[in-house]
Formats: C-alpha cells, sequence, structure tokens
C-alpha cells in the first residue's frame, strides 16, 4: 500500500512570499489554502490507517469463515456422542462472536451509508443513537433465538419423557 503508516508523516508548509503585508487578503486565503492542504493530508492518513484496518478485518473475516466451513464439515461428520456442558460453552462463544460481528458491521454499515456532511456535528447524536439501537436489536434477537432453542429443547424432553411414559404404560 502506498500510505504511509500515521505518526511517520510530516507535513512541510512551503512559504511563498506575499507581495502585501501579513494581514492581506492575500496572506488570508494562502493561510486558508495551507490549513486545508494540511487537513486533507491527515483525512488522507486517516483513510489509509482505516484502509489497513480493514485488510486486516478482512482477512480476519476469511480465517473465521475458513474456520466455520471446517465446523461444520466436522460437525456433519461426528456422532451424536456430543457433551452438552462443551457444546454449551462453544455455542456461548459462537454467540459471543456472532453478536460483536453483527455489531460491527451494522457499524461499518452505518459509516458507508451516512451521507458526509461537512461541520455538522448535529448527526452525531443520530448516528451514536442508531448503533445503540442496532446493538440493541441484535442482542434482543440473540435472546429470542437462544430462549427458543431452549423452548426447543425443552419440548424434545417433554417428547422423550412422554414416549418413556406412553412405554412403561404399556407395559
Amino acid at each position: 500500500m502506498a500510505c504511509q503508516p500515521p505518526g511517520s508523516a510530516s507535513y512541510t508548509v512551503v512559504i511563498i512570499p506575499l507581495r502585501s503585508s501579513l494581514y492581506s487578503l492575500d496572506a488570508l486565503r494562502f493561510y486558508l489554502w495551507v490549513k486545508r492542504l494540511k487537513d486533507l493530508e491527515q483525512e488522507k492518513d486517516a483513510l489509509c490507517s482505516g484502509m489497513e484496518v480493514l485488510e486486516k478485518a478482512r482477512l480476519w473475516y476469511l480465517q473465521r469463515l475458513d474456520e466455520n466451513r471446517a465446523r461444520q464439515g466436522s460437525f456433519q461428520t461426528q456422532q451424536s456422542g456430543v457433551n452438552p456442558r462443551q457444546d454449551g460453552a462453544a455455542e456461548a462463544l459462537s454467540c459471543l462472536l456472532r453478536s460483536r460481528i453483527q455489531r460491527v458491521n451494522g457499524s461499518l454499515g452505518s459509516v458507508m451509508t451516512e451521507p458526509v456532511t461537512s461541520g455538522s456535528s448535529a448527526s452525531l447524536p443520530d448516528a451514536v443513537s442508531d448503533s445503540n439501537l442496532r446493538w440493541q436489536n441484535t442482542a434482543l434477537a440473540q435472546e429470542v433465538s437462544d430462549k427458543n432453542r431452549k423452548i426447543s429443547l425443552l419440548e424434545f424432553e417433554k417428547d422423550t419423557i412422554l414416549e418413556q411414559l406412553d412405554e412403561l404404560q404399556a407395559r
């Protein structure tokens, strides 16, 4: 990547002698122009730094996808003798990871879809509340999913107990 690492960038100012005094309109324009160039350089550095982070994140996502595919393959070939405690711990870790990934995806999506408005910080609270609502929605959806899973397990246990009861009564 052609970007310099943050902190190693140096900003140089070229001094051009002005024909009039330092308090002239030309001097003010020059100062504002140099300030804008400096701001653009800093923005470029921040964007390059963000690109590096995104590249690392992309590689991390690819690694997780490969691990997930490998686990799916081993799960399909695995026998039903799974220890429920180990399965529960793995499921809780997977749930946590999934919710964090969804939170990051939501944040990245909002960064890429929100219009850039220069100088308006009024949309910042809206973005924060939107992010909080997305996180709460993700957490609630996960909680509903967990409850549905527990309900399914309880119904399965109930059916098993009823079958055992029917077998005992038939004897």
